[in-house]
């Protein structure tokens, strides 16, 4: 998958500018834009802030905070001064991105404390989109971007909203600013970046549905895989991952990751769960190899990090993993990572796997 975000971005930015030309002749000062509390000056201030601001996170790659500075509007300026600064902004914003190598990754609260380029690209498109449509409902003009750039950032931070059959209409509902038939209004909500879990030689990174369908479809989800990469059991997940997010039900936390090598950025193999703990606070695990990176330890390596990380949660009490017999490879993997031949009491109690595959279980505390 081609890393589309600048060109998004661009994209974005030049939609938008065009419709709110219309109204330079307003004073955006005295207008306030849609349901906020802001004026539609303010507004457009806002969206060349935080594009700007996104550009500094990922120039300057802090860990732990904003970079400490911040873009305001003189006094003086008035709407077509305002789109001139979304533009440079827009263009800045961009050109950092394509600057920007695939494995960087910078801070951001929401949720899991860093982004990446993708989740800063669809980040700064749904801030461009959505004050554009407030400013636009101040302004009493119509406005509706392109269909793919909502579903661009429904697929990358929103992946717990289940997609609708019009991604623009969606979008404003997962953001509180409009109705969608059959779902209850939003009052609430944040944007949710990948999860990234780090080991000695290796990342677990959360693969969102817009990668889990490039995966699925026989692409690469926008990483560098190893050359006999991804393999079968990756593709597999992925589908599986992006059937969950068409039926409302993806847990991101709960996955797929890739497992990426530090040493070359190049992911080597997948893993993750095959759904969220049940009621009982129990979650199966799965994973597999490029055969090129297999028997180097990369496996137990990841399981360990994956089941400690799940096993801190106040919501997984045990994980388990079934296992053909004649698998002797993934049966050290999993002995390696702690996991250990289930009991008839624990087979009964997970459910008895299916015919013909074994049931190992990492027992957590007492639920």
């Amino acid at each position: 998958m081609a890393d589309m975000g600048g060109e998004r971005v661009t994209e974005a930015v030049a939609d938008a500018v065009a419709v709110l030309r219309a109204a330079v002749d307003r004073d955006w000062k005295a207008v306030r834009a849609g349901r906020t509390e802001w004026s539609c000056l303010k507004t457009a201030e806002h969206i060349a802030s935080d594009l700007i601001a996104y550009a500094g996170q990922l120039a300057g790659r802090p860990q732990d905070r904003y970079v400490p500075f911040e873009i305001h509007l003189e006094d003086d300026t008035d709407a077509e001064g305002a789109l001139q600064v979304i533009e440079t902004a827009g263009t800045l914003f961009a050109a950092t991105m394509r600057a920007t190598p695939r494995e960087v990754r910078a801070f951001h609260p929401y949720p899991f404390r860093s982004a990446n380029r993708a989740g800063f690209a669809a980040m700064g498109i749904a801030e461009v989109l959505l004050h554009t449509y407030d400013i636009a409902d101040g302004l009493g003009l119509p406005y509706e971007p392109p269909a793919h750039l909502p579903e661009h950032v429904l697929t990358r931070i929103f992946p717990e909203v289940q997609p609708g059959p019009d991604p623009w209409r969606t979008l404003l509902w997962a953001t509180g600013r409009g109705d969608l038939p059959g779902r209850a209004p939003r009052t609430e909500w944040r944007w949710s970046n990948n999860l990234v879990l780090p080991t000695e030689r290796l990342t677990l990174q959360g693969i969102t549905p817009a990668s889990a369908a490039e995966l699925a479809a026989g692409g690469d989800g926008d990483f560098e895989w190893v050359e006999d990469g991804p393999f079968e059991g990756t593709r597999e997940a992925a589908a599986m991952t992006l059937k969950a997010y068409e039926a409302g039900v993806h847990r991101p936390e709960f996955g797929l990751f890739a497992l990426v090598r530090r040493e070359d950025g190049r992911a080597i193999g997948g893993m993750g769960f095959h759904g969220a703990p049940d009621e009982d606070g129990r979650a199966e695990v799965g994973y597999d190899l490029a055969e090129s990176a297999r028997g180097q330890g990369y496996a137990t390596e990841a399981l360990r990090a994956l089941s400690d990380w799940a096993l801190a949660r106040d919501d997984v009490h045990s994980l388990c993993a079934t296992i053909e017999p004649d698998n002797a490879a993934s049966q050290r993997v999993i002995a390696r990572a702690g996991y250990i031949r289930a009991t008839v009491e624990e087979e009964q109690a997970y459910g008895e796997a299916e015919p013909g595959l074994r049931l190992y279980v990492l027992p957590g505390r007492a639920g």
